[in-house]
């Protein structure tokens, strides 16, 4: 009973603490499926306000019914009366259409936050809050280390900017589960298991069993705190050593280059990869391995992760690899992203196309005037976005703006520094901050 005890202590006083980090009203969006983790969060947050008397915080709650299993519906239902109990708003997002044969755990991660983002729109949110606690950490952790990432492999941040508009919030991620669910017990409410848990055809859950074999040692050494030190040590690296050119071509002298041999510059040259090819994962280890081996070598050029590496006498430039670059059609008003490098928005009056050029003459000229060489600015400039009307008489109008693949979509918190300085080198806006006080509000101070 003690131990009950304790967890339901931990729980309460967690909640407590997260609130008071809150430096302006907000309103939490509270993501529940119904199971122990988030409805011990929904429960936990409600009594620390009650508790607190914080009239400038309230919360609403969602519940993603993924329509992948009998019973989801009335679980969503389950969870909403639950809310109702505690005097919660609440509202059910249902995953309709068609689900994707493989990847489905990736697939339903996407939709999930996509429509949680909806719901928090409707309901007008600051933010989202989930329940992922210690244990789906350290899951997190093992997976990525056993999928060989590269430099800049980690766990969870407590905070992460999904699409550049809501940050998602994770306050129980130092707490157990176990602690989570003696604080139910403590207070008599049940939860739902998710049949999805017990199967081994998913990663996480052969990685749950691994690490129950192992007392889930495997991820003690994670610091958030470090890794943000990290994002600021690559930040100063970029501002130092990046130049971005008609946001097709990143260059680096060859001192710069020559010099990047410590994890901080490594990340931060890969990071800037990411963006140039338009990708949103980070290459893998051995891939990793062998670009580092060429760029130690002689000049040459190297391809990889969609990025041309072209090692010159005078330093090193990265530009898109001129092979699959895709078709996008837009509708007038409609938004779209081409090639993860850009996002446009069809701001004419009739159908525009979007492809990559036939003649990058002019932008070739430009690159060259901005000092690259002939053949870096010819190669580069046969990437650039090429928008043409569909409709001989509607003029193609698009507003482009160039996309931080690797960030874009999820910007964990604690690599926020190094995000805003490549965001800068883009010519972009700085990201939104998130309404608690952060590790770069810290590190601020």
């Amino acid at each position: 009973m003690a131990a009950d005890t304790q967890g339901d202590l931990a729980v309460l006083e967690t909640a407590k603490r997260f609130l008071s980090s809150f430096h302006r009203p907000a309103r939490l969006l509270v993501a529940v499926s119904g199971g122990s983790d988030s409805k011990g969060l929904l429960l936990a947050l409600s009594q620390a306000i009650e508790a607190t008397g914080n009239a400038d915080l309230s919360l609403a709650a969602c519940t993603v019914d993924h329509a992948l299993r009998p019973g989801s519906a009335d679980e969503a239902e389950a969870v909403a009366s639950f809310s109702a109990s505690l005097g919660i708003t609440h509202l059910s997002k249902r995953w309709d259409g068609q689900k994707p044969a493989a990847g489905i755990q990736a697939a339903a991660r996407e939709k999930r936050y996509q429509l949680l983002a909806a719901a928090a729109d409707e309901l007008g949110a600051t933010c989202i809050v989930t329940g992922h606690t210690l244990d789906d950490q350290r899951e997190t952790i093992l997976m990525r280390s056993e999928r060989g990432q590269g430099p800049g492999g980690a766990g969870m941040a407590d905070a992460t900017l999904y699409d550049r508009r809501f940050w998602v919030l994770r306050p129980f991620l130092r707490l157990r589960r176990a602690d989570i669910r003696a604080f139910l017990n403590v207070e008599g409410v049940g939860w739902f298991d998710d049949p999805s848990n017990m199967s081994m055809r998913f990663e996480r859950v052969r990685t749950r069993e691994r690490l129950a074999e192992t007392g889930g040692e495997v991820a003690a050494a994670w610091d958030a705190a470090s890794r943000a030190r990290s994002s600021a040590r690559a930040a100063a690296w970029l501002q130092l050593h990046a130049r971005v050119h008609g946001n097709l071509v990143v260059s680096f002298a060859g001192a710069a280059v020559a010099g990047c041999v410590d994890v901080d510059c490594r990340r931060a040259l890969l990071a800037m990869a990411g963006v140039i090819g338009g990708r949103t994962h980070p290459l893998a280890a051995e891939t990793v391995t062998r670009l580092m081996a060429f760029l130690r070598g002689e000049p040459g050029r190297l391809t990889a992760g969609r990025v041309v590496f072209d090692r010159r006498a005078a330093g090193l430039y990265l530009y898109r690899e001129v092979r699959d670059l895709p078709l996008l059609t837009l509708a007038p008003g409609e938004v779209g992203i081409w090639d993860g490098r850009f996002t446009l928005r069809n701001v004419g009056n009739g159908m525009v196309q979007v492809s990559a050029t036939n003649d990058g003459g002019l932008q070739q000229e430009r690159l060259i005037a901005a000092g690259l060489p002939p053949g870096v600015a010819k190669r580069a400039s046969v990437s650039a976005p090429c928008i043409v009307s569909t409709d001989d008489n509607c003029v193609a109008k698009a507003d482009v703006e160039p996309r931080i693949g690797p960030y874009d979509t999820f910007l964990p918190g604690f690599d926020l520094i190094m995000a805003e300085m490549i965001a800068g080198l883009f010519g972009r806006q700085p990201y939104v901050r998130s309404p608690v006080h952060d590790l770069l509000t810290e590190m601020e101070r």
